[in-house]
């Protein structure tokens, strides 16, 4: 297919895609648009802030700001009462809420309850822990990982899109980002699901801490920048933005006990979709994806609006667009 019809092809086939950039050999060489879209409209890439917001813990560390992986999550929040009759809490890492093995006294994510609070972070906390122990048992969580938001609050005293802006999107060239705040939970509601263009922001907390799981918006050009430094091994443009040490940690294959995730292995909340050829991605409900080739040495990023339970993006990729 040539590029005219490869976008009727996404058109009729992927009809809620807006945008795909891809990166070859270091060089945007192809991009695209699609409902209305203008290459710098955003939309907002669910899950993929969750792999965006492990690149900022690896640049804390980097930094010293954090120490490492293995810090106990509560040696940042010397503050926060722990429950009674709670004590796995104690033992819980940074690397345990980054490889989602982090034990959570729930079944699923506590949206109403952290959402409603005046203090997402603590309210996170309260469901931490359990009396199962440290099970080393996978659990996807969303809304509960707040906590990392709060602990790189607490470690830099810089709110997350501040922190966000300074180290990781200005030196890639990504326009400055602001927080978004949702007066009400219809409003929240919208936020998540709404299919018109957005602008460079995060959602936020009251405190102004951008939420880690999901809530950042970011056109395809930007996730593709964010995959090209990635796949550069922390470079951009000749400088060191994050240690290459961070992102081979960060991508090193985890297996993933189940089936409910199509055989993907996990690092620190990116997905590795072939551990054999170090193949790894960030993924977002509604088929948002910022995917990682080394062996073809091309980054392909896809920005879509919201449509759930779309399953088959990366094969798409793989498919049609490489």
């Amino acid at each position: 297919m040539n590029k005219a019809e490869l976008h009727e092809f996404i058109a009729k086939n992927q009809p809620n895609i807006c945008q795909v950039a891809v990166y070859r050999d270091g060089n945007p060489v192809y991009s695209d648009e699609w409902n209305g879209y203008k290459d710098t409209d955003c939309v907002h890439v669910m899950s993929v802030t969750k792999s965006v917001f492990a690149l900022l813990i690896g640049i804390a560390i980097d930094r010293g700001e954090i120490g490492s992986v293995d810090d106990k999550v509560l040696s940042y929040f010397p503050d926060y009462q722990v429950k009674r009759g709670e004590k796995t809490i104690y033992d819980v890492t940074i690397r345990h809420l980054l490889t989602m093995r982090a034990p959570y006294k729930t079944k699923g994510d506590p949206w109403s309850k952290v959402c409603s609070s005046l203090n997402w972070t603590f309210t996170s906390l309260d469901f931490l822990g359990g009396r199962k122990g440290l099970t080393d048992e996978f659990k996807y969580s969303t809304v509960c990982i707040h906590i990392l938001s709060g602990l790189l609050y607490r470690a830099t005293c810089m709110k997350t899109v501040d922190y966000a802006n300074e180290y990781l999107f200005k030196p890639l060239g990504i326009a400055q980002h602001e927080n978004y705040y949702a007066k009400s939970a219809e409003e929240h509601r919208h936020f998540t699901m709404d299919k018109e263009p957005k602008t460079n922001i995060w959602f936020a907390d009251w405190d102004g801490l951008g939420t880690p799981g999901y809530g950042l918006c970011l056109c395809a050009k930007d996730m593709a920048r964010l995959g090209q430094l990635c796949l550069d091994k922390g470079k951009w443009d000749g400088k060191q933005i994050i240690s290459s040490s961070w992102i081979e940690e960060m991508t090193r294959p985890r297996q993933v006990e189940g089936n409910m995730f199509r055989g993907m292995q996990y690092g620190y909340m990116w997905w590795i979709i072939h551990p054999e050829k170090n193949i790894y991605a960030a993924i977002g409900n509604s088929g948002n994806v910022i995917y990682v080739n080394p062996e073809k040495n091309t980054v392909v990023a896809v920005a879509s609006y919201f449509k759930p339970t779309i399953f088959d993006r990366v094969d798409f990729i793989e498919k049609y667009i490489l």
